[in-house]
C-alpha cells in the first residue's frame, strides 16, 4: 500500500519563497510507485492550510498561489494516520501517515515543527527536536563543535539588550577585517552581512539583530566555500564535497536559494583529495556532536593557507532546483527521487526505534 506524505512547505520564516521552490521540487520527484504526495501549506501568519483542488499536474507553488482557494485547517490524530480537519466545517478533508516538513528557518527548521509532529507521533524527514534546535543556534552549535575539536571561524557574541559590549575596534582588532555579521538564530545566510569599516558594521548591527536578539561577529576567512551533505540515522554517510563559486562578494541568501545567476555549483570541488576526506570526517562528527540524524548539509571554509573551519550546520537543506544538497548525492550515486525515498524510509526507521523505547518506557 502507498504511504501518504504531506509536504509541509511554507512558514513564517525570512525563507518562505525558498521553501515553496523546495516544496514543488520535492512534489514533481517524489517516486509515486511507493508514495502520494500531499500539500499542506503553512501561511506567513503560521495558519494551516490544505487545497485539494490545487492543480498539481504543473505544480509551481512560487508562482500560482497555493492559499487562494485553500481551506484553513488543523491536524487531529487518528490511530496510526494524521486527519487534516476542516476548522469551518470541522470535517475530514485527508490524512496522511508520513510528513515532509521543507519549512525552512525559525518555526519549521528549529525544532519547532518538529516537536508539534512529534507529539503526534507521527514520522517525519530530517532531524529529530535536539539536533534541529540545537542547529540552528549558530552560537551553541559553535561552543559544541569547538568542545569536539572541530575548527570553527574565530567569533564574538552579541546580544540585542547589550549592543555595546565589544567596540568595533575591539572586534576589527582581535578579528581582522572583513568582519561577517550573522544573526544566531536564522536560517542560511538569512541577515548576513560583511562588514569592512564601522559604519557598515553598525547597518550590519540593525540588519541581524531584525532577525535574532543574538548575533556572531565572525572573523572572515576568505577562500573556498565548500558543502557535503550527510545522510543516515544511527549510521551515518557522507556526499562528495561540492563547491560554491559565488558571482557576488560572498554567497548570499539570494544567490544560495533565489538567482541562478548567483553562484556556480562545481561538484566534486576542485580540492585535495585529503582535504575532502577530511571534510566527510568533520560532517560526520559534527551531525553526531549535535544529535543530528536524517539528513544535514555540513558548510565548510577553505582559506587560501589551507585552514578548515565548519561554517554552519543546515538541516532541512534546500532543495531547489539550484540547491547544492540533492546535488551532491546524485553525484554521489543517489538521484533525487532515490534520495527522498531514503529521507522517507529513514523517517520511518527513526519512528519505530523511538516507538519500540517509548513502549518499554511505559512498561517500567
Amino acid at each position: 500500500m502507498k504511504l501518504k506524505v504531506a509536504i509541509i512547505f511554507g512558514g513564517k520564516s525570512a525563507e518562505y519563497e525558498v521553501s515553496l521552490k523546495s516544496a514543488t521540487n520535492i512534489y514533481k520527484s517524489i517516486d509515486r510507485t511507493h508514495f502520494i504526495p500531499i500539500l499542506l501549506g503553512i501561511d506567513k501568519s503560521g495558519e494551516w492550510f490544505y487545497d485539494s483542488s490545487y492543480a498539481t499536474d504543473d505544480i509551481n507553488l512560487a508562482d500560482n498561489d497555493y492559499f487562494v482557494e485553500a481551506t484553513n485547517v488543523y491536524l487531529s490524530v487518528v490511530g496510526n494516520a494524521v486527519n487534516v480537519i476542516s476548522k469551518k466545517e470541522n470535517r475530514d478533508l485527508i490524512s496522511f501517515d508520513i510528513a515532509f516538513p521543507i519549512v525552512h528557518g525559525t518555526f519549521g527548521e528549529d525544532g519547532t515543527l518538529q516537536g508539534i509532529l512529534k507529539s503526534m507521533d507521527v514520522p517525519f524527514v530530517g532531524p529529530d527536536v535536539l539536533g534541529s534546535a540545537i542547529a540552528m543556534d549558530k552560537d551553541v552549535t559553535k561552543r559544541l563543535l569547538q568542545a569536539a575539536g572541530i575548527p570553527v571561524a574565530n567569533s564574538y557574541t552579541i546580544y540585542k539588550h547589550f549592543p555595546t559590549e565589544h567596540s568595533f575596534k575591539e572586534l576589527a582588532s582581535d578579528l581582522g577585517l572583513p568582519l561577517f555579521i550573522k544573526p544566531a538564530n536564522a536560517g542560511s545566510s538569512v541577515g548576513v552581512s560583511k562588514v569592512t569599516n564601522e559604519n557598515e558594521y553598525n547597518v550590519a548591527l540593525s540588519t541581524a539583530f531584525q532577525f535574532d536578539n543574538k548575533i556572531l561577529v565572525e572573523e572572515a576567512v576568505i577562500g573556498k566555500e565548500l558543502e557535503c551533505g550527510v545522510l543516515g540515522n544511527e549510521s551515518l554517510q557522507a556526499s562528495v564535497v561540492g563547491e560554491i563559486v559565488a558571482t557576488k562578494d560572498f554567497y548570499s541568501y539570494d544567490a544560495k536559494y533565489i538567482s541562478s545567476n548567483g553562484a556556480t555549483l562545481q561538484v566534486p570541488a576542485r580540492i585535495a583529495t585529503d582535504i575532502s576526506d577530511k571534510i566527510r570526517e568533520l560532517a560526520v562528527k559534527a551531525c553526531k556532536t549535535i544529535c543530528c540524524e536524517g539528513m544535514s548539509r555540513i558548510d565548510f571554509l577553505l582559506s587560501k593557507e589551507n585552514k578548515l573551519v565548519l561554517n554552519e550546520i543546515n538541516t532541512l537543506p534546500g532543495f531547489t532546483e539550484i540547491s547544492m544538497y540533492p546535488k551532491v548525492w546524485e553525484y554521489t550515486g543517489i538521484t533525487e527521487k532515490d534520495l527522498i525515498t531514503e529521507l522517507i524510509s529513514l523517517a520511518i526507521q527513526r519512528h519505530k526505534r523511538n516507538s519500540i523505547l517509548s513502549t518499554k518506557i511505559k512498561g517500567l
